[in-house]
Formats: structure tokens, sequence, C-alpha cells
């Protein structure tokens, strides 16, 4: 038994199955080191669980899953909808090799209207709903929600400021020069009548702009008959910002009010899904997903894994069309609307509008997923050019490049970038700030700089990753020259790692791009042709971690340029903060203010006064 794995897998699910219920629930197929497989759901467990013993019905892909599985856990519930809700949540937790696997950690941006505050304000958000307020949207992406915003503002004149710049204004800001905010923070309009504008623009964000066009059609017409010219053309400019939306309609949107579009497209064992978001009868944009699974799925497995862990974190709107019947659409629908706590329709359109609207999102996934194998096949033959060029024993799967950046040997910062067969991977992108931890560091030592990030890299590598398994790179490249190579070897010969390709690729003379010479170890440096596919994509890596590392160092600059020395004082938060310098006007004026003039401030007590005191008066 035990050489014959699937034997072995077998017997370890034929035992759970003899004590199974026959209950709706989730079952979990994990390895010996416990490390979960699958995760998969069932209206009977006893059943479903057991059509994994009967080996010689399984595919090639579950006899493997079948074979490393050591154990299983399993959580009943009381429906088979709880059941496909708790599998689609432990699936985008745990990320089981075995399932299919939605890819996504962005969240969608949406539009606050607030409610606390006498006259509300219009933003974007992102992530939690906690603020007080109406939420709208989603949008499929920032630019259309700064375009709703921008309309918002021309047509209902509604403050986007801070509750903080609010309180202190004396006079109005440009934004109402402009005519884009009624100046409510200096009294040039009541609270009822701000309050008049915000029901309109919530009314405009649930789809009733043609109401609102009426009315201020209206309006307009009245004020020009009473030779109110100027008030005549605030109308006439308002209702010329709605109409830019109307005109951006690509689709008949007849009937639909706030839907979601979900179109799947499988070809070459990969698959695009296509999100369209539709809200309040107006395109909010689409999104495409590239879910990992399983070359023999089919696109309506496909589409039914993503549902259930797409909307696992999002609200799902009232209606939902797919492109393809779903086996269980009935319990898929009854799920979301568990999810959701109102009744969810999960709609395989077959004819008029909805129909089109499905058939447009199907093309744009077929046509999307084209151009990413298409990307993909030319990544392909570039990392297949690579290892020729570099004699590498095979095209590298994950290859790391690394970079340094300071100011004068201030604010050093090193970097990496990863780059690999589906292009560059920025979620496993990391950063180091420069600690100077070798005897005799002399700000601005490259070398010493390389030295540290390296040993810190794979150091911590070789603890977390000793089987030098998924993440580990199959090629290192260095930003620099012959010496920067030498420090990449010698750090890598300390730490016992023998087998790991590195080059370090170096510009040439004057700094000209396509003079790079490329140092290998024991090689002359090699010089590519300036047209040479391989060298460009050098070219882009290396200032891809030069854009990276520039780009971090100047966000750690500018921090430190706008620091205060109130930011090193223990207890004094933001809040804090800001009611000191409004009170004594200056960094200055608080280092000179006595305890009881720290005291007077509000939010400051006698002994966060005195901690202060001590801290400018005694050195902190």
């Amino acid at each position: 038994m035990a050489s014959n794995p699937l034997a072995t897998g077998v017997a370890v699910v034929s035992a759970h199955v003899k004590t199974l219920p026959a209950l709706p629930g989730v079952y979990r197929m994990a390895n010996g080191k416990g490390e979960v497989l699958y995760v998969g759901k069932a209206r009977n467990l006893k059943k479903r669980v057991a059509t994994y013993t009967q080996a010689h019905r399984l595919g090639m892909r579950l006899k493997r899953m079948v074979a490393e599985t050591a154990t299983m856990e399993f959580v009943t519930t009381h429906t088979e909808a709880e059941a496909l809700l708790l599998e689609a949540n432990l699936i985008k937790r745990l990320k089981p090799r075995y399932n299919i696997l939605l890819r996504d950690d962005k969240s969608f941006p949406l539009i606050l209207v607030t409610s606390d505050h006498p006259f509300p304000r219009v933003l974007k958000h992102r992530g939690a709903r906690s603020r007080p307020g109406e939420y709208f949207g989603p949008f499929a992406s920032a630019w259309s929600v700064n375009h709703t915003l921008n309309v918002l503002q021309r047509a209902f004149l509604l403050r986007s400021c801070s509750d903080a710049v609010f309180a202190s204004r004396t006079r109005p800001c440009l934004l109402y020069q402009i005519k884009r905010c009624s100046a409510p923070c200096v009294g040039r309009i009541g609270e009822a009548e701000y309050g008049a504008l915000v029901d309109q623009a919530r009314l405009f964000l649930k789809g009733g702009s043609q109401a609102i066009q009426r009315d201020l059609a209206a309006r307009m017409d009245a004020a020009s008959r009473e030779l109110a010219f100027e008030a005549a053309a605030g109308y006439r400019d308002r209702i010329r910002a709605l109409t830019t939306v109307q005109a951006h309609q690509d689709i008949n949107l007849a009937g639909i009010g706030e839907a979601d579009v979900v179109a799947a497209h499988t070809e070459g064992g990969q698959s695009c899904i296509q999100v369209f978001f539709f809200r309040a009868g107006q395109n909010y944009g689409n999104r495409p997903y590239f879910p990992n699974h399983p070359a023999g799925e089919g696109p309506e497995a496909v589409l039914a894994a993503f549902l259930g862990q797409f909307y696992a974190e999002r609200q799902p709107p009232p209606l939902i069309l797919v492109s393809h019947r779903l086996p269980q659409l009935a319990l898929v629908a009854e799920a979301l609307s568990v999810l959701a706590g109102h009744r969810v329709q999960v709609v395989f359109p077959q004819r008029g509008d909805k129909l089109n609207l499905v058939a447009h999102a199907l093309s744009n996934a077929r046509e999307a997923l084209s151009r990413r194998m298409a990307e993909s096949a030319s990544q392909r033959r570039l990392l297949d050019a690579l290892a020729t060029t570099l004699n590498l024993e095979a095209p590298p799967r994950r290859i790391e490049v690394y970079d340094n950046s300071h100011v004068s040997g201030t604010e050093a910062l090193g970097a990496m970038i990863v780059a690999g067969p589906e292009g560059l991977m920025p979620n496993a992108y990391r950063k180091w700030t420069i600690r100077g931890t070798e005897d005799g560091f002399v700000p601005g030592d490259d070398y010493a700089m390389m030295r540290e990030v390296l040993t810190r890299r794979f150091s911590r590598a070789l603890k977390e990753n000793p089987g030098r398994g998924e993440g580990w790179p199959e090629l290192v490249l260095i930003d620099g020259g012959q010496g920067q190579l030498g420090v990449a070897l010698q750090v890598f010969a300390d730490l016992g790692i023998d087998d790991l390709p590195v080059a370090a690729i170096a510009k040439g003379h004057d700094r000209n791009a396509g003079r790079e010479r490329i140092f290998l170890p024991g090689r002359p440096p090699l010089v590519l042709d300036r047209n040479d596919p391989v060298l460009y994509f050098l070219q882009r890596l290396r200032d891809e971690a030069h854009r990276f590392v520039i780009g971090g160092h100047r966000v750690k600059r500018s921090k430190r340029l706008t620091a205060s020395p109130l930011d090193e004082i223990p207890g004094i938060g933001s809040r804090r903060k800001r009611a000191l310098l409004h009170h004594f006007g200056s960094v200055r004026g608080i280092a000179q203010a006595g305890r009881g003039d720290l005291e007077a401030v509000e939010g400051i007590s006698r002994s966060l006064a005195n901690k202060i005191y001590d801290w400018f008066h005694s050195g902190g």
C-alpha cells in the first residue's frame, strides 16, 4: 500500500466515508504537510466524498489529488446554499492547488455621499463601508469614478473638500469661482437649499438623470422669462454636464437597472471572464479576470466557481446575467441572495437586449483572452531566447531583478522586481530600507548596499523555503557591472547557494541604452546586438527595477521632508498635532509654550502637556 500512493489516498477517503452524515456541507482534502489540496461542497457529504473512492472513474487530475490526500476535514451546514458560500470563502482564503482560483486582490472604487455633516460631501471611496453615508457603485476603474465626480461637481455644485478645510474657510475657493461648488463653507448657500442639491445628486446616481434634466430645463426657461440670464446660464451648464454622461452610453440599457454581466470564454486550457457593471441604467465599466484552473475545465464550471469567489467579498446586484447555463443556476442564485440579504436573480438570457449585453461581454472576453495568450506566447519566446543567450538549463519561470537608490548616501533603499512567463509580477515586488549592518559601513557604498539586500533576501528565503520550491528564483539579475556581480556571487557562496544563475547588466559608454554589457560568472562580458529582442527584454526589466526603487525612494524622501518633530512625541496623533498647530501657529510656538499654555489646547491633558514640554526642553 505504501508503494501505491493512489491506493493509500483512496483508503484515507474510504475511512472518512464510513462516518460521514448524509447532510449538506463542505469538505477539505489535505496532504501530509497539512496543505489544503481541494475544497468542495456537497448536498450530501457521504455520497459526494464516496465518489473519490472509485479510482477507476476519476480523471488524471483527481487521481493525483487523491494520491496526495493524507487527511480530510468536514463542516456540515443547514442548506446547500450555505455550503456554496462557505466553499467560496475557504477557496478565497486557502487557495487550494486543485481548485479553480480567482486571483484578485483589488477593491472596486465607489462614490460616497456622506451623511455625518450638515453639508454632505461627495467623494471617491475604497475599502470597508465604515463611514456613514450612501454608497454608489461599484465602478470598474478610478477613471470612471473621477469622470462621474466631475459631472456631480458641475451639475450639483457639491463640495469635495475635507471637513477640516470646510471649517477653516473664510472665503470661497477656486472651485466656486469655476462653478463647481456652491460654497456652503462661507454661507453662499443655506443648509436646506444645499440639501436639495444633495437629494438631486442621489437621484442622479440612482438613475434619475432625465427627471433632473427636465426639472433643470423648466428652471432655465423660467429664469430666462424673468430675464435672470446669469441664473439661466448656470442651469444650462448643469444640463450640459448631465448630457455628457448620457452621451457616453454605448449599449442600449433599456430595462436594465442594477446588474452585472458576467461572460466566460475558455480556450487552450485558459479562461477569461469579463464582468460589466451596470448601475442606475449606466455603464460603470468592465474588468477582465483570468482565473487559474485545470486545463480540462469548461466555461460553465469556471463561471460557477468564479461567481462564488467574486461575490464573497462584494455586494451582488439584484440581477446577474451569465453567458452559460450553469448546472446549478437556482442554487447559485439562492446562495447569492443569502449573501446579499435581498433577492438575486442569476439569468442565462435567450433573446432580446439582455442577450445582446451578454454577447457583447463574451466578445470582449474572447478578445482579451486572445491578447493575453499572444502576450504569453511572446513572453515565452523571450524567455527561451534569454535561456539560450545566458546558457541556462531551461527558460526561467521566476526572474528577480535588484537595484538600489540613495542621495549622497542618505535614505538608501534596495528593491526587487519579479518577472515570469506571464510578464511582470507586481504583487511579488519588495523594498528594503538599507540599515548599514556591516562594520565600517560607508553611506553610499553601492557594493555594501547590494550585499545587505541580497543577504537579507536570501537568508530569509532559505529559512522560509528550504526546499527552494515556489517563490524561489531561477535567475537573478543585478543592475551593475563586474563589481556588483562579484558581491552577489560572494553572498551566495556565504549562504551555501551554488546553483542559482546570476548575471549583472551595466550601461555602456556614456550610459547609452543599447550599449549594455552583460556580466556572467567565468565569462567575458556579453554585448548583444542593439536590435536583439533579448537585450530589449533585459532593458525593460532593468528599467522597471529602476522605476520601482526610485518611486519608493521618492516616497521615503518626501515623508522625511514633510515630517514634524511632533511626529516623534508619543501620544501625539494627527488630531492633536493639528490642534496644537492651530493654537500656536507653528512648531516653534509649541516649543516655546509653557506647560499651562499647552494644557489649554483642546485634547491635551496635563500629563501630555508635561510630556510635550519635557520633549522640547530636555531633548525628549
